[in-house]
């Protein structure tokens, strides 16, 4: 018997306020360097998935976020390099002002309109947030 499949899920922290999304420049990762991308990062084997997006959010972008003020808002299997499941939580309350707390992996951090979101954005997430703003809740990418 072979060994199980794993996918690595990635967490994504969906913040609007007024309409408009906040999004972070990437810069000096490996991966899609000057490219804007929601709060995100890797969910660790001992939390859950809400606590861990939570996490994400402080660690970021210095915001207080309860889980139990987390909504499940999109999902989206998807096959970059290998099979990843990515989880989109809006944030229906927060506390603390956004800042830049990974000045070496983020350039800054500014807020689009979900309807206009900038032209260089990971594709898979603004493809996600393009179902968030239609209200579908699942969806599959990069699959043959």
């Amino acid at each position: 018997m072979g060994t199980r499949f794993k996918s690595c899920v990635d967490l994504h922290l969906v913040l609007v306020r007024d309409g408009q999304v906040l999004l972070g420049e990437r810069q000096n990762t490996g991966f899609a360097d000057g490219s804007f991308h929601l709060p995100s990062g890797h969910l660790d084997p001992d939390e859950g998935a809400t606590a861990g997006t939570a996490r994400e959010a402080a660690e970021e972008i210095g915001v207080t976020v309860d889980p139990a003020h987390l909504r499940l808002a999109h999902v989206m299997h998807h096959r970059t390099d290998d099979a990843r499941t990515a989880l989109f939580f809006e944030a229906t309350e927060w506390s603390g002002d956004v800042s830049n707390l990974e000045p070496d992996k983020c350039a800054g951090w500014q807020w689009f309109a979900l309807d206009a979101l900038p032209e260089q954005m990971i594709p898979y997430a603004a493809e996600a947030l393009e179902h968030y703003r239609k209200g579908t809740i699942y969806s599959e990418r990069g699959w043959a």
